[in-house]
């Protein structure tokens, strides 16, 4: 599926966590996921700040002001909705910026003529307002993970390209070539570790036989008799 949503929930918070902004979640048809992905990351509080589950569209009207004509007109899977849901949110929350998502995961679709699979991205800040939408083929689970990832990929652009100042930017880059370099010294410190085991192994299995046998050391006789008449040697003629 790409990147993992822990990891896509990780560079989302990092630039939260540098700008000193909070985030809000609106969902509908992934059920809180994006909200337990958010939190999943240790210091979350510091910008996460509130979330909704507006599974139907009287809860959509009641908590997040979407208009029932809306609703009416468009369906609540729609990006006219998907905004609502995320300005709603923001507002009410006061947050930075807020996500939401409305969605079919499947495995039926409901009466409106919706694909199975179909999901709107809201999204809302001070900066921008708008959605985009993909339809996905998986099942009901797989949908609402791939749902999720899209959430998170589409704030971090929007992030980066509304928000993201040089400075945070250049900081960001430095980040991303540290995490790289990391992980590069961790394969190769595993590349060695398993050398030298093997280097181990080969000395363990050879020692035997590079090492002299009984039949080739001498033992104490035959050393002498390789010293007989060596005293017999004029030293005096050797250069």
């Amino acid at each position: 599926m790409g990147d993992d949503l822990v990891t896509l929930a990780s560079r989302l918070e990092r630039r939260l966590l540098r700008a000193k902004a909070t985030v809000s979640a609106a969902e509908s048809c992934t059920g809180g996921l994006l909200t337990s992905t958010l939190t999943d990351i240790s210091g979350s509080s510091a910008c996460f700040n509130q979330s909704w589950v507006t599974y139907s569209n009287e809860a959509k009207i009641v908590e997040l002001n979407v208009d029932p004509l809306t609703l009416a007109e468009h369906g609540a899977v729609s990006a006219d909705v998907a905004i609502q849901m995320a300005s709603g949110a923001r507002k009410k929350s006061n947050s930075d910026i807020a996500i939401s998502i409305t969605g079919i995961a499947g495995p039926k679709t409901d009466d409106s003529r919706k694909e199975v699979g179909e999901v709107y991205i809201g999204f809302s800040s001070t900066m921008y307002e708008g959605a985009s939408s993909r339809t996905f083929s998986g099942d009901r689970k797989q949908n609402k993970l791939s749902f999720v990832a899209l959430a998170l990929r589409t704030t971090i652009d929007l992030w980066d390209e509304y928000h993201l100042t040089k400075k945070d930017e250049e900081t960001e880059i430095e980040e991303t070539e540290i995490e790289e370099t990391e992980i590069e010294e961790t394969e190769i410190e595993e590349i060695n570790d398993e050398d030298i085991e093997n280097w181990k192994e080969d000395i363990v299995e050879n020692w035997n036989e590079d090492s002299p046998s009984e039949s080739n050391v001498l033992d104490e006789d035959e050393t002498l008799d390789l010293n007989v008449g060596i005293e017999d040697i004029n030293w005096s003629e050797q250069e």
